[in-house]
């Protein structure tokens, strides 16, 4: 295990590295905006693999497993402009507001990340300025520009949920996260449940705060703009047969709740 913290913060991503922030569908006019905090795994290589084995950096406590083939999958179908991030919640977390604790965590679960340990206030905000700023600075930028040109907008930010957390089993297939949006949740609990074999968790496993949460927050509710987080069981997108059917029922549910918000006149352009 070999990671290091460099002493040039300037430098944390060099021309080696890959860019933070993953797009397709630019040009989409669809009304969803799909957004993935935790699609990709990438450490910057002056970080070396900040002191984990390879088995720990393939676990839930660096990415969202599976989340990514879903994703790439549903903004095809839906013609809907993706966002992704591309570097891993253990360099930053980019769903935690950064003065959160959880922000460049220290430990996840039961592992202790040794190359988040007494890292200096210089060197987690070259993490914040060169990851996690671009990805929303982004993100932000695309609403601008969509709701400047009349382009109805609704934030579905995707993640994935390990089956099994500190020894507990979750039950959900999936669930739906929210707050303040009254609007979007319950159409898309109502058609989830209506598949008649989930298990849909309402704000489970986890429930959106302004504490713990920012994409939706800052995103979505700071812009009013309907919203909602999608949280799938790990265990069902595992492979590329379970993306594609999640990526297939995904697709059909939320063209008819594009159908249904257009009859009640909440869509418009």
């Amino acid at each position: 295990m070999v990671f290091g913290v460099s002493g040039d913060t300037s430098l944390l991503l060099g021309q080696e590295d890959v860019p933070p922030v993953l797009e397709a569908n630019v040009e989409s006019r669809s009304p969803f905006l799909l957004t993935s905090d935790h699609y990709g795994r990438a450490i910057p290589r002056v970080l070396g693999d900040l002191g984990l084995p390879e088995s720990e950096l393939t676990r839930h406590i660096a990415w969202d497993i599976g989340i990514a083939g879903v994703a790439d999958l549903l903004s095809k179908q839906l013609g809907a402009h993706m966002i992704a991030q591309r570097y891993s919640r253990l360099v930053i977390d980019c769903n935690r507001p950064p003065e959160a604790p959880s922000s460049i965590p220290r430990i996840s679960e039961a592992t202790i990340i040794p190359g988040n340990e007494g890292i200096s206030r210089d060197a987690a905000e070259a993490r914040r300025e060169q990851v996690f700023d671009p990805y929303h600075r982004r993100i932000r930028e695309v609403i601008d520009h969509r709701l400047q040109e009349g382009i109805p907008t609704v934030l579905v930010s995707l993640h994935s949920f390990t089956p099994v957390y500190a020894g507990i089993a979750r039950p959900w297939h999936v669930g739906t996260l929210y707050q303040r949006d009254t609007r979007l949740p319950p159409l898309l609990l109502r058609a989830l449940r209506a598949a008649g074999d989930l298990v849909v968790g309402d704000n489970e496993p986890y429930a959106v705060s302004d504490e713990t949460d920012y994409t939706i927050p800052v995103h979505g509710e700071a812009r009013g703009l309907m919203n909602t987080g999608i949280e799938i069981r790990q265990d069902l997108i595992a492979d590329a047969t379970g993306q594609q059917q999640w990526a297939d029922r995904l697709a059909s549910i939320f063209s008819e709740i594009e159908t249904e918000l257009r009859a009640q006149f909440l869509l418009r352009g």
